[in-house]
């Protein structure tokens, strides 16, 4: 097998994000995208006690086109949306929506994090959705760490949120042939990787120093692969947790605004105007 060699290692930045402040690698100054990937955005957030949950995290917001997935590393995520969807996802699961043609929800901890105090970590990234299953129906999973299937060794732990990998099945369905991948590595271990050569292929590292294809990589880097061979071979200066998204490019023209992801400029003004009127749903969160 060859080697997938390193296009590019790209350091996050900070920004602010309606008041939050974030670790963005994704858009960065080199690439807005890498099909089928549009954004990728690490959180960390202290919060300190005997707050409610209902002032923290981001309130109601509409997104059409798109699955906005994320990846909870600590603390908990509560998910509420205009489909009557009421959960709270703690470490180590994957809250997976398909916007579809249109869903209204909120992001915030649970109230007993509010109210205990904490830590609350989390990835969020975009992944696009072929023209042709924008308008689908939104459906939402909850996907908890246990239910997540699991490839356990001495030196790793990889968990496979979609696509095929060495046998195992993701659960959360996508519209397009895709591998992503959360895990974690040991001090000392090592961690062979193994993915199509015409998948696009990043790895972003939350924590710890990892040496990546003989290339030393800092925590909070997001590493950019060239489509030239399958594998990737990990091994972890001290102890590391990471992600990896994989997958095959969309190749269609992709126009966004805010919360909504298309292809035409037509298609965004639809989406504004749906959401104005109602038909993405109206949400009502439930109180503390």
């Amino acid at each position: 097998m060859s080697q997938k060699s390193i296009r590019k290692v790209i350091p996050s930045q900070k920004v602010n994000m309606g008041g939050h402040i974030i670790d963005q690698p994704l858009p960065n100054s080199y690439m807005d995208q890498l099909d089928p990937f549009l954004l990728i955005h690490h959180a960390k957030w202290h919060y300190y006690g005997d707050q409610k949950s209902r002032d923290l995290g981001v309130g109601g917001h509409p997104h059409r086109g798109f699955s906005p997935v994320t990846f909870v590393f600590e603390g908990d995520v509560r998910h509420q949306d205009s489909f009557g969807n009421d959960v709270i996802v703690e470490a180590g699961g994957t809250q997976w929506m398909h916007a579809g043609k249109g869903i209204t929800h909120s992001e915030r901890p649970s109230p007993k994090l509010a109210q205990e105090g904490g830590v609350q970590e989390f990835i969020q990234f975009w992944v696009n959705t072929p023209s042709k299953y924008k308008m689908e129906p939104a459906y939402y999973l909850p996907l908890k760490q246990e239910d997540t299937p699991h490839i356990s060794h001495d030196d790793y732990d990889l968990y496979v949120v979609a696509g095929s990998y060495k046998g195992h099945q993701g659960p959360a369905k996508t519209f397009s042939p895709m591998t992503l991948l959360r895990g974690e590595i040991r001090s000392e271990g090592h961690l062979d990787i193994n993915l199509p050569i015409d998948y696009n292929t990043l790895i972003y590292i939350l924590n710890g120093q990892v040496e990546i294809n003989d290339t030393t990589v800092q925590p909070k880097d997001l590493v950019w692969f060239n489509n030239d061979g399958e594998d990737m071979l990990l091994k972890a200066k001290s102890d590391a947790r990471f992600i990896i998204l994989s997958g095959a490019p969309i190749s269609e023209e992709v126009t966004s605004y805010g919360p909504f992801v298309m292809n035409t400029q037509t298609e965004i003004l639809e989406a504004i105007r749906d959401s104005q009127v109602g038909k993405m749903g109206v949400l009502i969160e439930s109180k503390d």
